[in-house]
């Protein structure tokens, strides 16, 4: 049996990078996509490095994504890469837009000329229903509010064109918030496990975060990711919604963050007007049953183990930090 090769966008992310070790477990023959600011961080893929072939190029390039599609001819492609920041794309709305959501038409219009049968995977966000009261589902109207979610309903009805107007096997993940320890630092679970193990070693004093108040459904990604290939493997393309159904504030996440550490975090947080968001969803959760139906998705990982496996790796990360002093 030939070998199934595979090209991973945004191979490098938390998503990415969990996702092409799935792959290679799998016995794909795993190709991913680098963009330039990204080859000094391939921290997350370091163990896999010697067993996938990375390749040049941006989203934001349809040159490059045609390039290396032709070149690699997948069997499938997996889009992880985006501008994935909720707050940062109020910032850069622009660069969101394209990146997260118009880059998806490179990425399909390459795929429809150089080979219609690629599978095709795109993520897509919660946060496309914005205001839409809970709980969502596949059928929900999208009222987005912010750039990221916007650009993610394009990103999202792209896939259903190409795939309703050209046939292309383009199916859509519905993906609620997920974590895992690859998360960057400016994310607020990040955020806030990094903080708890430092401050329970004496490396830091405080911890400044916004709004405590929001409901977010966590989920774990390496499940999540697990779920993407899943996708790809039925018979025919579809929208799923991936999520484990259960919210949690930010204020929950902080306060088991810190008692995980045998700390109080009230003793330790401020809250700094600066990080609250200029706009607010409703809670964003949904039913995954469609999914589970379809290809048995289960989460197993649910809050307070979520928090445990974030908060193990960041307090060996501190250990680490202590011995190198």
């Amino acid at each position: 049996m030939t070998q199934k090769k595979v090209l991973v966008l945004g191979v490098t992310g938390q998503d990415g990078s969990f996702l092409a070790e799935l792959l290679l477990d799998k016995g794909y023959e795993v190709h991913g996509l680098i963009r330039r600011s990204a080859t000094g961080n391939k921290r997350n893929i370091q163990g896999i490095l010697n067993k996938i072939t990375l390749h040049k190029g941006d989203l934001a390039d349809a040159t490059s994504i045609y390039r290396v599609i032709n070149s690699v001819k997948p069997d499938e492609i997996y889009n992880m890469a985006d501008q994935d920041h909720v707050s940062w794309s109020f910032d850069a709305v622009e660069y969101s837009i394209d990146i997260t959501g118009a880059a998806v038409a490179r990425i399909l219009e390459a795929i429809r000329h150089i080979d219609p049968k690629i599978k095709f995977l795109q993520p897509v966000s919660f946060n496309m229903f914005g205001k839409v009261p809970s709980p969502q589902n596949e059928e929900s109207n999208f009222r987005p509010q912010s750039p990221y979610g916007c650009a993610k309903v394009l990103a999202y009805m792209l896939a259903r064109y190409y795939r309703d107007v050209f046939g292309l096997f383009a199916s859509t993940a519905i993906f609620g918030n997920h974590e895992s320890p690859r998360r960057s630092e400016e994310y607020v679970t990040k955020k806030i496990v990094r903080a708890a193990a430092r401050i329970s070693k004496g490396l830091q004093k405080e911890l400044y975060l916004g709004d405590l108040s929001m409901e977010i459904d966590f989920g774990y990604s390496k499940e999540y990711a697990e779920a993407a290939w899943n996708i790809l493997q039925l018979k025919k393309a579809d929208d799923f919604m991936i999520c484990t159904g259960e919210v949690h504030s930010v204020k929950e996440w902080l306060d088991e963050s810190f008692r995980y550490a045998g700390l109080k975090a009230d003793d330790y947080v401020k809250i700094d007007s600066k990080l609250i968001r200029p706009s607010k969803t409703e809670v964003l959760t949904g039913d995954s049953v469609k999914a589970r139906k379809a290809f048995g998705f289960k989460p197993k990982v649910k809050f307070k183990e979520l928090v445990k496996i974030m908060m193990e790796h960041e307090l060996k990360e501190v250990e680490k930090e202590l011995k190198n002093k």
